[in-house]
């Protein structure tokens, strides 16, 4: 795994560079998890609004209602959530994908061929991964702060004007910038994980169904332990 890493990060800029193959892979796994995640988002910043009120409700602090749900979904909620379901898409996909490349033996031809089949294959998908995840909380957490406004609503009759004032007031830099930072690290952990069980699978067609379920477990291991280690950083850096 650590050779993976490291010949990933040598690769990565070391020409010759695959654009076309970058652009492809960043379609794939973003532009085409866009649904996945806009669904999963409105219903989080839903549900989490629903289930918060009758707890403020009886503090008589219902007028915070949409302070708490912006914070907890830009902090944690949105980020974790967003990546754990780009593992769950993305990461079992490339791992079945490139399993199933070495069991058909694309990847044998590919260096016989003369081309680096790491660089094409691997690198790409890290990259991909590592860009297009940050994307994708941004519109989880866009998507998430309406399904707020929508669940506030439910019970309520509050503008949205005056909705996304008290969301703006209360949300800080302090609070979206290591959200966002951490995951490009989730990303790039989570491309990796895929193409490592992929890249080194086990030959034969029970390979690839191994390649695809260890590619999700440990790349949702991952992102947990990475967003553990991003909040003792960002609590030690804010004291």
């Amino acid at each position: 795994m650590l050779h993976s890493l490291s010949d990933s990060l040598k690769e990565v800029f070391k020409p010759p560079y695959e654009f076309n193959e970058l652009a492809k892979q960043a379609f794939m796994i973003g532009y085409k998890s866009f649904g996945l995640v806009a669904i999963t988002g409105f219903i989080i910043g839903l549900v989490l609004t629903i289930q918060s009120r009758p707890t403020l409700a009886k503090f008589g602090a219902e007028s915070l209602l949409a302070a708490m749900v912006a914070v907890s979904i830009v902090r944690e909620i949105g980020p974790v959530i967003t990546a754990l379901i780009f593992a769950g898409k993305v990461g079992s996909g490339i791992g079945a994908e490139l399993a199933s490349m070495k069991v058909t033996e694309q990847i044998d031809a590919m260096q016989v061929s003369w081309t680096n089949p790491f660089k094409y294959l691997v690198v790409t998908r890290v990259v991909a991964a590592t860009l297009m995840l940050p994307m994708l909380v941004l519109f989880s957490d866009a998507v998430g702060l309406l399904g707020a406004f929508v669940g506030v609503n439910l019970k309520g009759d509050v503008s949205s004007t005056l909705f996304f004032s008290y969301i703006f007031n209360s949300l800080e830099y302090k609070d979206l910038i290591p959200a966002i930072v951490k995951t490009f690290f989730f990303g790039f952990a989570i491309g990796l994980i895929g193409c490592y069980k992929g890249y080194y699978s086990d030959k034969g067609t029970e390979g690839v169904g191994k390649a695809a379920n260890s590619a999700v477990v440990f790349a949702s291991l991952a992102v947990f332990i990475i967003d553990m280690i991003a909040v003792q950083i960002t609590s030690l850096l804010n004291y």
